[in-house]
């Protein structure tokens, strides 16, 4: 099992199973948010310790399509933690326990700002794989 908090504690939950995959998004929407690495779990291996109930969730207008999660105490964010989509991302930055993978895709690449330097061998998309 792999546990994941936010930075006050108040929200935990774990992850029953390995996720999928881990990628980066490079994308100015994911990196505002603090999230640009997240894991992709299956909705059945999400297990709520405590905490549901303090985490918000952004909306963004259109043409984006999907909202972001953080806890409304401390502003920690959980990427797509509230999905009801069968998969969905969770920030790998909540993670507190090794996930056993690694990078394995950077998108958006179009979007990174020059500062920010890919120092692996995934492959890179300008948007989305």
């Amino acid at each position: 099992m792999i546990k994941g908090s936010c930075c006050c504690g108040s929200v935990q939950f774990e992850i029953l199973a390995v996720p999928s995959m881990m990628g980066t998004c490079h994308c100015s929407r994911c990196r505002k948010v603090g999230a640009s690495t997240i894991v992709f779990i299956k909705r059945e291996d999400l297990m709520w310790h405590q905490g549901k109930e303090h985490v918000a969730l952004y909306k963004p207008g259109a043409p984006y399509k999907y909202g972001r999660c953080f806890c409304r105490l401390c502003g920690t964010s959980l990427g797509e933690i509230l999905s009801e989509d069968a998969t969905f991302p969770i920030a790998a930055n909540a993670l507190d326990t090794e996930v056993g993978l690694r990078n394995q895709f950077h998108e958006f690449t179009s979007e990174k700002p020059d500062w920010y330097q890919i120092c692996d061998d995934a492959p890179q998309s300008g948007g989305p794989p």
